[in-house]
């Protein structure tokens, strides 16, 4: 089956997705809730693999992923590609550039005709209502070494392989907020600003994002060359906190703290159909609960 025609909807339903970088944080939350009965699902691991998955090294080419396909008798029709470096000490953030090559000349070597490639809203520094339209302007290093990675996606575009990056807002469970929640016993401190309230943020929950990612691998067409990917309605940290139950200590929010950073999924909502739930603070935290030992 190759690459350059489209996949019909049966095509893309019988198919299984290639999950890689299923080790890491958003990557276990994902497989944990991904849609199995609707979207089967083989996750990578570099090391040790659970039965079922896939032993694979991006960096050291395609050569094992074309023969598990041969194995099988029958190809991925998407590759979601979570795996990345993210940000922390000694972290070489480049990585994710090259990573994104080895992992996108691999996926072309083994007719795998679409790629789901996960970026992140930090590409368009602080802004509100952002779209995928707006002018990418990164004001970290983080934000700056995702552009570069999809850049790498846009080349790979240009020569037939279907490539959408995602530019993921903020995951509930995996990001600072509610991991300092779960590491400081409930106790977190989070910033006021002038009007008495505090940080506004889009976010997404653990099965509503595997919800996601599932319905865009089965889409029937091509999917844009980007999309940003949060619940439609984004939620105060506060609430998200409170939700959790845990005690907020508030401070006076520095000067150079941003209060809405906020994403417009318009584009997502076109193709995913979301619950009104999924917006809402209590739902998050549900989902995070639900993959949280």
């Amino acid at each position: 089956m190759s690459p350059e025609r489209g996949w019909s909807m049966t095509d893309r339903a019988r198919a299984p997705v290639l999950l890689t970088g299923a080790s890491g944080r958003v990557g276990r939350m994902v497989l944990r809730h991904w849609p199995v009965a609707a979207v089967p699902v083989v996750p990578q691991y570099r090391r040790t693999p659970p039965t079922g998955a896939l032993l694979w090294d991006p960096m050291e080419g395609a050569r094992a992923l074309v023969e598990y396909q041969a194995r099988r008798g029958q190809k991925f029709g998407t590759l979601v590609m979570l795996a990345g470096v993210v940000p922390g000490e000694g972290r070489d953030l480049s990585q994710n550039r090259i990573l994104a090559e080895a992992t996108l000349a691999a996926a072309h070597l083994a007719g795998i005709p679409r790629v789901l490639l996960a970026s992140s809203s930090a590409v368009y520094g602080p802004g509100e209502h952002i779209t995928e339209d707006t002018a990418c302007a990164p004001d970290n290093a983080y934000g700056a070494a995702k552009l570069e990675m999809e850049a790498v996606g846009h080349a790979w575009r240009d020569r037939g392989l279907e490539v959408c990056a995602l530019r993921i807002g903020n995951v509930a469970g995996a990001d600072a907020l509610l991991l300092n929640v779960a590491r400081r016993a409930g106790e977190i401190t989070l910033d006021v600003f002038a009007d008495g309230a505090g940080p506004l943020r889009s976010y997404i929950g653990a099965r509503t994002m595997a919800q996601v990612l599932a319905t865009l691998c089965l889409h029937e067409g091509v999917l844009p060359l980007a999309l940003n990917i949060a619940a439609p309605g984004p939620v105060t940290m506060a609430a998200l906190a409170q939700a959790a139950r845990a005690s907020i200590r508030p401070r006076p929010a520095p000067p150079t703290a941003h209060q809405r950073i906020t994403l417009d999924c318009t584009r997502l909502a076109a193709l995913h159909a979301f619950a009104p739930e999924d917006s809402t603070p209590s739902e998050m935290v549900r989902q995070w609960r639900a993959v949280t030992p």
